[in-house]
């Protein structure tokens, strides 16, 4: 029954236009942050999720949020006990502005590298303005920021000790992006490393084309093919630990409540990555089968 509630309240959130200017009561609620793994820590909002890795030089921060979230975020990091200073690195899921508004304040605060999938680096900097969506109504424009380095699909972003590997998991957005990493969870053996799947989106809304038809084209080519290809690469990707850019996404709030009992372990979720990643290539199989048949 959780699992239907959550879907549902997934595809609420996802199929319906989101109004310009809109901001959720759950985006902006805060959340007391938490330990994740031994360098993995959750530095979001209620839903909003922000990542801060940290490293032997410095920390990496995953999605900066909306334009008012890095005053949060910076609160959460500092109470970890982490200085904001120490964030070199600034990386990101997809460049929409509930996930990237707040990126500019973050570099011109802490002078972080802005690190982008290519597809999402133009739309970076110039604010939104060149997201496939930005002819319409859907998206609020953002801040612009610099991006220091156009990422690629599979390339690797190393700080210190640790590494993060960028797949290219485009239809979200061009460049939307899945992070993935290795990690140690606290109580696990000194030699046995976690797999976390950070995904950055691989829904849709209702505004989204998949194909060509008279007077209205895909919402860019390729769209529904960059979803299959999606959808292949989540699935082939090995997941211990479940995590996204929305904490709806892995049904966070839930697994918090058995945090203090079970610790970190409660992220340990592979049969739910599956079950979502599934559930994602349903909806998409089956509104593409919609506009087809519509054609």
């Amino acid at each position: 029954m959780k699992r239907i509630l959550h879907v549902a309240a997934l595809l609420c959130i996802l199929f319906t236009l989101p109004a310009r200017a809109q901001i959720r009561p759950e985006w902006i609620t805060p959340l007391v942050p938490f330990q994740i793994a031994d360098n993995l820590y959750y530095v979001g909002s209620q839903d909003l999720a922000s990542y801060l890795i940290t490293t032997s030089q410095g920390n990496i921060l995953i999605n900066a949020n909306l334009e008012t979230s890095p005053t949060q975020i910076r609160a959460s990091v500092e109470k970890l006990g982490f200085k904001w200073a120490d964030t070199k690195i600034l990386l990101n899921g997809q460049a929409h502005y509930d996930h990237m508004a707040g990126s500019a304040r973050v570099i011109r605060e802490t002078h972080a590298k802005n690190m982008v999938m290519d597809g999402d680096a133009p739309v970076v900097e110039s604010g939104g303005r060149k997201d496939f969506l930005g002819i319409t109504d859907s998206l609020q424009l953002y801040p612009p920021a610099h991006v220091d380095r156009v990422l690629h699909d599979g390339d690797t972003v190393t700080l210190g000790n640790v590494t993060l590997t960028a797949h290219k998991t485009a239809g979200h957005t061009r460049g939307c992006t899945t992070w993935t990493l290795r990690v140690h969870l606290p109580g696990d053996p000194a030699t046995q490393l976690r797999n976390v799947v950070i995904i950055g989106g691989d829904t849709f809304w209702s505004a989204f084309h998949f194909v060509d038809r008279p007077g209205r084209a895909a919402s860019y080519p390729g769209i529904a093919a960059d979803f299959q290809h999606t959808f292949r690469t989540l699935h082939a990707l090995p997941c211990d630990i479940f995590l996204g850019a929305h904490g709806v996404y892995f049904d966070m709030l839930t697994k918090l409540k058995r945090l203090p009992a079970e610790g970190p372990k409660v992220f340990i979720d592979p049969a739910g990555y599956k079950t979502a990643v599934d559930e994602a290539e349903a909806a998409f199989n089956k509104e593409l089968a919609r506009q087809t048949a519509a054609n």
